[in-house]
């Protein structure tokens, strides 16, 4: 038994931070971060009184409607994030708060950009084991929380949004999430993109908030690098286990760090630019919320139909990276 997506939902704040807006914040200018991000606006939800979470229930009661169902009839739900509400209760129990799903149990998965795909797989043993029927599966970043808007290097990239799913058993054998392989290297990768404080190591402090340490920070060539050759080749073994070749692939959907690192990986895997999904340029990189956002935007504009073979792959801190091969029911 399998675990087939059956409804997909995104959310993305109304208001937009534009390039020639981040040029009156820092030194900086629109072509200077086109060229090398591709992106030319994000979002962002510049309410303080409203966290991920609310991103989270505004997808959440999408799926509910879109699939027609009761949010009692939600059995599990995984919130993939790096900016939950608070450190605990996790930002899963506020979303379940939200839509009433009082028949769920919920948690959080923090895999940095790998979440959803991290959340993704865990989502689907439940599913395939029997053990639940329907499980919500929701990547979601408030990445503006994090940020320091004097640091060029960071301030360009990142934006806020979410996205979502809901898993359900296959209707018929051969579809579904047919395949996943996930990876982490803390080895090499827990000094190049972090958050120094807020946790048990630096707990906050005014020396913690005066030194900026509740930033994001990061290596950005190291990550850039390691980022290319991480996805391409974990797509590529996605492709080689199911005997999949570039014509195979309807559709690349690669989280969406900059669009460079998605040319690389497109270009590496011999893959048409016309089966890549970038929504780079709009949103900027919303982490764990990337790729749910394509998927919903995929399925919303029609592009998908039965039988549709989907390559997805990630790469974030710590590092940590997947690949999943899902075949559209």
């Amino acid at each position: 038994m399998k675990a087939a997506i059956t409804a997909t939902a995104k959310y993305l704040p109304p208001n937009i931070l534009s390039n020639h807006d981040l040029e009156l914040m820092l030194e900086t200018n629109d072509e200077w971060i086109r060229s090398r991000t591709g992106i030319s606006e994000r979002r962002i939800l510049n309410d303080l009184e409203k966290p991920t979470s609310y991103m989270c229930g505004e997808v959440a009661r999408q799926l509910l409607e879109k699939r027609q169902i009761d949010a009692t009839e939600i059995e599990l739900i995984i919130v993939a994030t790096m900016t939950p509400d608070m450190l605990f209760p996790s930002t899963a129990c506020f979303t379940q708060k939200i839509i009433g799903a009082s028949n769920a149990w919920a948690f959080d998965i923090n895999a940095a950009c790998s979440g959803f795909l991290y959340a993704l797989n865990v989502a689907s043993s439940f599913i395939e084991s029997g053990a639940h029927k329907k499980v919500m599966v929701i990547g979601a970043d408030k990445m503006s929380s994090v940020i320091d808007y004097t640091d060029r290097s960071t301030a360009i990239l990142f934006g806020d949004g979410a996205g979502g799913v809901i898993l359900e058993p296959a209707k018929e054998e051969g579809y579904g999430i047919l395949d996943t392989r996930l990876y982490a290297d803390g080895t090499n990768g827990t000094d190049h993109l972090l958050m120094l404080a807020g946790g048990s190591r630096n707990p906050a402090s005014h020396e913690t908030v005066d030194k900026k340490m509740h930033a994001i920070r990061q290596d950005g060539r190291q990550v850039f690098k390691a980022a290319v050759m991480a996805m391409a080749e974990v797509a590529g073994e996605i492709m080689s286990r199911n005997n999949l070749t570039a014509d195979d692939v309807d559709y690349l959907v690669p989280h969406q760090a900059n669009q460079r690192i998605i040319n690389a990986t497109a270009e590496r895997m011999g893959v048409d630019e016309k089966k890549v999904v970038s929504n780079v340029a709009l949103y900027g990189n919303t982490t764990a919320g990337t790729i749910p956002i394509c998927l919903a935007e995929l399925d919303e504009s029609g592009k998908l139909h039965t039988g549709s073979n989907l390559v997805l792959v990630s790469f974030g801190a710590g590092y940590t990276w997947g690949g999943i091969y899902i075949k559209w029911q």
